[in-house]
């Protein structure tokens, strides 16, 4: 094992786990693997909401009654 990898016990729901078997089976992956990259894919999008509301501070706050009419006015509600 690589020095840069740590070794942790994660307790899984069953059928999570047997997916989780399958899918690394199919795919010729560990489960190990699987589970880094979701890691990282959910944390990657949690940057970029966070870049995107950074991105956002400086617009000024609606209420929620004039959002709902925007709505209504674009015909999304």
């Amino acid at each position: 094992m690589s020095a840069s990898i740590k070794r942790s016990t994660v307790y899984l729901d069953s059928t999570l786990h047997k997916l989780l078997r399958l899918k690394a089976l199919e795919t010729s992956r560990s489960m190990s693997d699987l589970i880094n990259e979701a890691i990282r894919a959910s944390i990657a999008e949690d940057a970029e909401d966070l870049a995107a509301f950074d991105k956002r501070a400086d617009e000024p706050l609606i209420s929620y009654d004039e959002m709902v009419k925007r709505l209504k006015k674009d015909g999304r509600i």
